[in-house]
């Protein structure tokens, strides 16, 4: 009897032992499932549009980035919008590209080769028209000391854009434009290429 009993005793200390050898201890890992953004390197939520989110109102928007600096805070957020209008502005150098050789080329009028160098003439005063466009809309502190900016333009600065750099380079050099010209004033012309859908 006694050894039944240390057995039954010895089997129950090893279920009790066994029991409490599986628990483990769950680590508790922060949930991020509801956020969408994180800062760069890090677990911090930030603003989706430091993850490049559409943001609503604006048709073309850029971040810019500036390392903590011992010159303050003000010399950090000039770096910031610095970096991000000069994002925005290869950006909207692409897209004016893009506007410019759709329109011509659906125009019927001149070559290829044609199109292209006007595309390229009006680039050439994009970044500038882009620069004073711009606006800065938000900035925000990463965990890591870096200040982000977010730079846009929203429907109404984009077309004034591209009409300025399309008259511009109309202007610098007519005498290409002229091929394209038909019916249509180069004013004409500028507003139509303007109302080309940003893709």
């Amino acid at each position: 009897m006694k050894n039944r009993s240390l057995i039954a005793l010895l089997v129950s200390a090893g279920v009790l032992s066994a029991c409490s050898s599986t628990e483990v201890k769950e680590e508790k890992t922060p949930n991020y499932s509801g956020v969408s953004c994180v800062f760069p390197n890090s677990k911090e939520a930030a603003p989706g549009w430091v993850c490049d989110e559409p943001v609503p109102g604006l048709v073309l928007s850029a971040v810019g980035i500036a390392e903590p600096s011992q010159a303050g805070i003000s010399y950090m957020k000039d770096m910031a919008a610095a970096d991000g209008r000069g994002r925005l502005a290869e950006q909207m150098q692409v897209q004016v590209q893009k506007m410019v050789k759709q329109y011509l080329g659906t125009t019927g009028k001149g070559d290829w080769e044609t199109v292209d160098a006007a595309a390229s003439t009006t680039l050439k005063t994009i970044t500038n028209e882009a620069l004073v466009g711009s606006k800065v809309h938000g900035m925000r502190f990463g965990p890591n000391g870096k200040l982000y900016a977010l730079v846009g333009i929203d429907e109404a600065a984009k077309s004034n854009i591209v009409k300025t750099a399309v008259s511009t380079s109309m202007r610098n050099n007519e005498a290409l434009w002229q091929q394209f010209k038909s019916k249509q004033s180069f004013d004409e012309m500028s507003e139509a290429i303007a109302k080309q859908p940003i893709q």
